[in-house]
């Protein structure tokens, strides 16, 4: 996820076979080691006719203040690191619907680190538990629309997949909260959530971890 690029192509990079084990101290080589570039951020433009005859005066001097504009700011959204305690010691299901893949080793070696869930595009996706937003792109390759969001205890879960956003880095999320809806991005062709439960670096079955 740091480099923006999947097992695949790291296991080809370090001449790995199937089951594609690692252990602990091991040195990988990553295929980019560069971040996707940050957008650029589009020029501010002053809202017309804001500026008042009097003030255009001023404007026209070396020390020119900045214009008022009518429109009132937005209030920025708070940007919060430390996830709020979790309501239950259960997660709880993101979304209802049937199994397709469930979690453990595919075809070919691969590994399924959750479980994809069948649902119709537009069905709401809901948090799993209190967290915050630590990631809300698509950059992962394969993954598609992506939701990351850390929990207390060290957990994080993801949701893949998605067809749009509800909520951006840096929120604070409740359990039940709807935070995207299913869709059918990245490298899948059938509306499903791709859905993930993690303590640490460690992917967890997510059927022993969610309840009601």
């Amino acid at each position: 996820r740091l480099f923006n690029t999947d097992m695949s192509a790291v296991a080809r990079q370090n001449d790995l076979s199937a089951p594609y084990k690692i252990r602990q101290g091991q040195v990988l080589r990553m295929p980019s080691a560069q971040r996707p570039p940050k957008p650029k951020q589009a020029p501010v433009r002053l809202a017309q006719n804001t500026v008042k005859p009097a003030e255009k005066n001023v404007l026209q001097g070396s020390k020119a203040p900045q214009a008022r504009v009518n429109e009132p700011v937005p209030k920025p959204v708070k940007v919060s690191t430390t996830p709020p305690k979790r309501s239950s010691s259960k997660f709880l299901r993101p979304v209802d619907g049937r199994v397709i893949s469930s979690y453990g080793p595919k075809k070919d070696g691969l590994h399924n680190d959750g479980i994809n869930i069948e649902a119709a595009k537009g069905t709401p996706v809901k948090a799993a538990e209190n967290g915050v937003v630590v990631y809300a792109g698509n950059e992962l390759k394969g993954s598609g629309n992506l939701i990351l969001v850390r929990h207390d205890d060290q957990y994080m879960s993801a949701y893949a997949h998605l067809d749009n956003f509800l909520i951006r880095r840096g929120q604070t999320v409740k359990r039940g909260q709807t935070i995207g809806t299913v869709g059918s991005t990245g490298s899948v062709s059938s509306p499903q959530l791709h859905f993930e439960i993690r303590q640490g670096t460690r992917a967890m079955n997510p059927e022993g971890y969610v309840g009601s």
